[in-house]
């Protein structure tokens, strides 16, 4: 059976979890009340964080699930997003219009990874 480890854990959830050679990152959110843009940097800052603490990085990263608070904002979160992903490793990816946890969060990233 293979191990499950948690990183940063807290009462409700841990930010990141792995299981074999598969890194679960927790949802990521920037700063409330700055723009799309903005927040969208600095998801990408802390994803790149997250999967650099466990050995990984962007171009491991398997699925990628994107909320916007309004889909109004996808070209704004797209544009920082393209200059993110590294070239040929674009992963699989969804995004859609959700109510995030707070009105002042505008775009919230979801990211699977392998090891």
């Amino acid at each position: 059976m293979s191990e499950i480890t948690r990183k940063h854990t807290g009462a409700r959830m841990s930010q990141i979890v792995m299981h074999g050679d598969t890194i679960y990152l927790a949802g990521q959110v920037g700063t409330a009340g700055d723009s799309v843009a903005d927040q969208t940097r600095s998801c990408l800052e802390k994803i790149d964080t997250l999967l650099a603490e466990v050995g990984s990085d962007k171009t491991r990263i398997l699925q990628t699930t994107i909320w916007l608070a309004d889909m109004a904002d996808f070209a704004e979160m797209n544009a920082v997003w393209d200059g993110w992903v590294a070239e040929g490793h674009a992963p699989a990816r969804a995004c859609g219009e959700a109510k995030l946890a707070r009105p002042d969060f505008k775009v919230e990233f979801l990211v699977t990874a392998a090891l």
